[in-house]
């Protein structure tokens, strides 16, 4: 997938491998548009002083280019890799562009006329990955005129995970999905998160390729269940398809983790190598489902309701169940796990929802029973302070679930009219429609990291300051008074190893005292030099860690953290406030989960 810059496109392609002078492409500009030179008239005038003609400027000149060069190799060893794509994204897009290359034979590429800036490096091969789980690129901080040589990039070949899916009797299951998961953090919300899935074809065979080195699990979903869909779709408010105590209750093949568990809790680790190709198989046998019966109560007149099984792990839709004219329903086939039940009434005259938190262990669940009401709207005005440069055009504010509730569908609430996000219009004002209740805070971000010095300095809900950035919406409207300043404090420095010696491409993390302030969070990567800066800093006191490597968003985990307090750097910040410091950087398998 090819990256884009943020609020532009790649579009200037520079010079591949180490081609000979003469046949290189002239340098184009990054608006992709070929410098051309401007033939001048020079008048003489009598007092000897020539000036230029119209259309060229004699007193301002472009800053000078910068180059870039370096070489793709396989790791381990030494060997080159060709036809590696190099990308050159840069940070601003408005005062740089971004630049693309390909490795010759000798795994070497160039890339001329680079403006300055601060940009990321990225290189691509089918079936190799960057070592380092650099998924962010590795930072390049480039002065006018500087040649930057000898950059390395390793590339390791990409594990796989291949088997074969079959029934009790050893025939091939078709059309079943096998997932590869890693447990992670994504804004401050646990959750499994897809590696990669394929589904099994007519031999019962999959093929998960593409994968870094690290630690897995692996499921599979079992094929439809035709039976079951019709079986759900035959059910009555009476409940006639409902077991009764004399029948066997209803089996069917269901989620299984490796090594062969039905519980995720008791799902095995894999670890994988680069160049690896793990075998997983697995034989699914019928086994006796759960069911969660209940009802929707209060249901407006002409209105239908549906139900939809959401989970807390994946954070995506697994079932569903139709609810009858009484507002009874039974979702079937469910695995033991953590839950969200979400009922929502797709045809009232506004939109309506229920939520409520689900555990299903080994037995199926009565009595649910859930009260679709109205979101609410959540609106205001974003007013700014400082002299700092706020285009409202290319900045939203986006609300998010405090840590420990639950998040709401996505796809089912956009349909419902709810976004996350919300743009400031030229005026400051902003509005959320629609939001379902619970629990949020807000945040500012944007398009352009010119932004990025700005920080919220108050939220200000109903009257009352939010001390913990949270707001609650239960309904009705809630007015907010936001405050921006672009007098965030400033942190910058260098990670060092050891030896006092740079550290290149390591993660700097700022973590607020107050730890569910998830939006006062900052994070970036160290270039080239060691170097790195952190804008947009709210007054506060601050723990500043430093990884070699870190996967996805660990730092939001507290058990996590507490490994490393130790290695933290303290640091109180007062508003505009700029400090430098030296970091000691985590290495290794110290920054892994």
């Amino acid at each position: 997938m090819k990256r884009l810059g943020l609020g532009g496109f790649p579009h200037t392609i520079e010079h591949v491998g180490r081609i000979p002078a003469a046949a290189r492409r002239p340098v184009t500009s990054p608006k992709n548009t070929p410098m051309k030179r401007t033939p001048c008239l020079w008048i003489v005038l009598i007092s000897a002083f020539a000036l230029p003609c119209a259309g060229q400027s004699s007193s301002i000149a472009a800053p000078a280019r910068a180059i870039i060069t370096g070489i793709v190799i396989k790791d381990p060893g030494s060997e080159p890799v060709k036809k590696a794509v190099i990308e050159l994204i840069a940070d601003s897009q408005q005062e740089s562009g971004n630049y693309t290359a390909v490795t010759g034979v000798d795994g070497a590429f160039r890339i001329e006329g680079v403006m300055p800036g601060r940009y990321r490096l990225f290189a691509e091969r089918t079936g190799y990955l960057e070592t380092g789980k650099r998924s962010e690129g590795r930072v390049l901080t480039v002065v006018a005129g500087q040649e930057i040589k000898d950059i390395q990039i390793h590339l390791a070949a990409a594990a796989v995970v291949a088997g074969r899916v079959t029934d009790e009797d050893g025939d091939p299951l078709q059309n079943a999905e096998v997932s590869v998961l890693r447990r992670t953090f994504a804004s401050g919300h646990r959750r499994w998160q897809t590696l990669g899935s394929e589904r099994t074809n007519d031999l019962g065979e999959y093929r998960v390729a593409g994968l870094g080195a690290g630690e897995y699990y692996v499921s599979v979903n079992p094929p439809p269940d035709f039976k079951s869909l019709i079986a759900g779709s035959t059910a009555t408010p009476e409940g006639r398809n409902a077991a009764s105590p004399a029948e066997k209750p209803a089996t069917s093949y269901q989620t299984t983790y490796y090594p062969g568990t039905t519980d995720r809790g008791q799902a095995t680790p894999i670890e994988l190598h680069a160049g690896d190709e793990f075998p997983v198989n697995f034989s699914l046998t019928p086994s006796p489902t759960l069911s969660i019966r209940g009802s929707v109560v209060n249901l407006p007149a002409q209105s239908s309701a549906v139900i939809m099984l959401q989970s807390e792990d994946f954070n995506v839709v697994l079932n569903g169940a139709e609810v009858h004219k009484d507002g009874s329903f039974m979702i079937r086939d469910v695995s033991p796990g953590a839950y969200t039940i979400i009922a929502t009434l797709d045809d009232a005259p506004v939109p309506m929802m229920a939520r409520q938190a689900l555990q299903v262990a080994g037995n199926n669940i009565e009595g649910v029973r859930l009260a679709p009401q109205a979101g609410g709207s959540v609106r205001g005005r974003l007013r700014l302070e400082g002299k700092g440069r706020l285009d409202p055009a290319q900045m939203f504010l986006s609300l998010r679930p405090v840590e420990g509730d639950d998040e709401p569908l996505t796809a089912f609430s956009v349909s419902d009219g709810f976004s996350y996000v919300a743009r400031i219009a030229g005026d400051g004002s902003f509005e959320w429609n629609n939001v379902p209740p619970g629990n949020y805070y807000v945040r500012l971000g944007g398009e352009d990291h010119g932004n990025g010095e700005w920080f919220l300095k108050t939220v200000v809900a109903g009257g009352r300051e939010a001390d913990d950035a949270s707001i609650s919406v239960n309904g009705g409207v809630v007015a907010l008074d936001i405050v921006a300043s672009a007098n965030g404090a400033v942190v910058e420095g260098i990670v060092t190893d050891a030896n006092g010696e740079p550290v290149s491409s390591a993660v700097v993390v700022a973590v607020p005292e107050m730890r569910s302030r998830v939006e006062r969070f900052r994070k970036t990567t160290t270039d080239q030099r060691g170097r790195f800066t952190l804008h947009g800093i709210a007054p506060g006191q601050y723990s500043l860690f430093a990884w070699e490597n870190l996967e996805a968003d660990a730092y939001y985990d507290a058990e996590f953290l507490r490994k490393y307090e130790e290695r933290a750097i303290p640091v109180r910040v007062a508003e505009g406030d700029h400090r430098s410091v030296e970091l000691p950087a985590i290495f290794n398998e110290e920054g892994q989960k």
